[in-house]
């Protein structure tokens, strides 16, 4: 496909247009087609998106041959509109999580490999300067042996937004388990390696789907992971905090979310703080950012083979499955009580069985 062919970006609510269109955008790959069906959205793409051509849905975007699609839809419809994207023989990149469980995500990712169609999953929070600086300080042992890994993205939000990740069942992709905790396991993946084991707590309190979860992981290397999420916490704890044998690092900072810790404020260019007692010394933040990811996948697309290509995209799929089978074995477990394994069966064996 032309390098000229236009990049297509699927959704342009708040992901399309606050998050994906900006840092497309930045590497100097602006969306030349916005889908969107919505009229009020149409408008403001135009707008903002001067050039891009605005289709009402995939097909037609498809028909148009860009290089590059980039889903920013509801998660609901991720696993069949990348299966679309694959059967056009299109790269695509699907903002996380790839399906609403581990099964549809074995499907796209086995359809993708048959097909030889790059694919890759946004997981952008691995570029977080938090993520960067504590990779840094594990790759130099500054904590010693780590045995716990704690994040959590909790905010005070007793009054839901009317939004389908509020509105819709788990089934359809709503609830905080698919939309926040995606992100913190995969980081948790990312840094410590795969889950053996998936215990968790997950209610139900002010939306149709979960807004209260907890999660703990044990990885094969030995880190426990404690993973928070949840939209009614009046006072949200510490965004990280990593417990090693020299030490722990702790980070409190996290956007416009609210702490409810004084003293611990990031300084300038500094990310979190090393703790050790009394000792408390701020660290330095490791460059980087989520624009990388999107460079990431630009370089991929440029080379020659489709093996190439899919093995330089910035996220394995494979991982992203991994994450959906630890989700669906706390969705699980959660129910009883248990704890659970993640599923380990490979993507191909958690396809739909063949019609008889």
């Amino acid at each position: 496909m032309k390098d000229e062919a236009p990049v297509a970006l699927v959704g342009y609510g708040s992901a399309g247009r606050q998050i994906h269109a900006p840092l497309l955008t930045a590497v100097g790959a602006a969306p030349g087609i916005v889908v969107t069906a919505d009229p009020g959205r149409s408008r403001r793409a135009a707008r903002e998106l001067p050039g891009a051509r605005i289709v009402p849905d995939l097909a037609t975007a498809l028909r148009a041959g860009p290089r590059l699609v980039v889903l920013a839809s509801p998660s609901g419809v991720h696993a069949d509109q990348a299966l679309a994207c694959v059967e056009a023989e299109v790269p695509v990149v699907v903002d996380k999580p790839l399906g609403v469980d581990a099964r549809q995500a074995g499907r796209v990712v086995a359809a993708a490999a048959r097909a030889g169609v790059a694919l890759t999953v946004f997981q952008n929070r691995r570029w977080d300067p938090e993520n960067l600086t504590l990779g840094r300080l594990l790759r130099e042992e500054r904590l010693g042996e780590v045995h716990r890994f704690e994040r959590r993205w909790e905010r005070w939000r007793p009054v839901p937004k009317d939004r389908w990740r509020e509105n819709l069942p788990a089934a359809q992709g709503g609830g905080i388990l698919l939309d926040l905790q995606t992100h913190l396991v995969d980081s948790a993946v990312d840094l410590f390696g795969p889950v053996v084991s998936v215990h968790a707590e997950i209610a139900c309190r002010t939306t149709t789907a979960e807004d209260e979860t907890f999660l703990s992981l044990l990885h094969a290397c030995g880190v426990r992971s404690h993973l928070g999420a949840t939209s009614v916490a009046g006072a949200p704890g510490p965004r990280t905090r990593v417990l090693g044998s020299r030490g722990a690092y702790v980070v409190t900072d996290f956007g416009d979310e609210q702490a409810a810790f004084d003293g611990f404020a990031d300084l300038p260019g500094h990310c979190g703080w090393f703790v050790a007692g009394t000792e408390r010394s701020a660290v330095p933040v490791e460059p980087g950012g989520h624009v990388d990811f999107y460079e990431a996948v630009l370089g991929a697309l440029s080379l020659p083979t489709a093996e190439q290509r899919q093995s330089a995209m910035p996220v394995s799929p494979a991982d992203a499955v991994h994450v959906l089978r630890v989700l669906d074995a706390a969705r699980a477990g959660a129910r009883t009580g248990a704890t659970l394994p993640p599923d380990r069966r490979d993507p191909q064996d958690l396809q739909d069985p063949p019609d008889s």
